[in-house]
């Protein structure tokens, strides 16, 4: 037989709560409802995201074609040497590099040209045996030479700056075996940046296409 006097204020059921319990201090029938617990703080880094490692460029391929074809964009696969294939896996079909250097060969064209014409037509002409002031024929090495040099330099900087070089770190290298990608192993990586990015969901996948492992990735 439980005694009234036992019972929670409050709820009048007479179970143990331990987050109302009467105090001395209050009237009767009211009750003190101490703060619910801190959650647990969860200091785990962030994840860049999740990567799977593959024996032959063949399953990298394949995985990539699978990770793209489950609406994956955010995707990158790392080997040894080129994999021509692997590039449309992943849905890279195209650079912007041709169009960089087309303009900055233009570009340089246009400044070597304008260049000679205005020094020698505005800036301080001369009359060389009787010949015109912009005589263009003779302004056309300069103009090929600038075209070239200005052209190879947006090659140069474009491809740097396409490939977001120079990296000196990137959060793959926190990997424990990324190091085999300069040898005999092929990595495929799904960010966490991606829309459609579900970490429990990512790791089913990778973990379905006959990886050798699967991994997070910290940033």
């Amino acid at each position: 037989m439980v005694d009234d006097k036992h019972k929670v204020a409050g709820n009048g059921t007479g179970s143990d709560d331990s987050r109302a319990a009467p105090s001395p201090n209050l009237p009767p029938g009211h009750s003190a409802t101490l703060p619910a617990p801190h959650s647990l703080r969860d200091d785990s880094p962030p994840l860049y995201g999740v990567m799977a490692e593959f024996a032959t460029p063949s399953e990298l391929v394949a995985a990539a074609r699978a990770s793209y074809a489950a609406g994956y964009r955010r995707v990158n696969g790392y080997s040894p040497f080129p994999i021509e294939e692997l590039w449309e896996a992943i849905g890279f079909h195209g650079t912007g590099l041709p169009l960089i250097v087309l303009i900055g060969g233009i570009l340089g064209g246009l400044g070597g040209f304008l260049l000679q014409y205005y020094l020698s037509v505005i800036y301080y002409p001369l009359n060389v045996g009787g010949k015109p002031l912009n005589s263009w024929p003779s302004f056309i090495p300069i103009t090929f030479e600038c075209t070239i040099l200005v052209a190879a330099l947006s090659a140069v900087f474009g491809m740097l700056a396409l490939n977001k070089l120079p990296q000196p770190y990137h959060p793959v290298f926190n990997a424990p075996n990324f190091d085999l990608a300069t040898r005999d192993s092929f990595f495929l990586v799904i960010e966490a940046s991606d829309k459609k990015y579900r970490h429990d969901e990512v790791l089913a996948l990778l973990k379905s296409l006959n990886a050798k492992d699967v991994i997070d990735v910290e940033v």
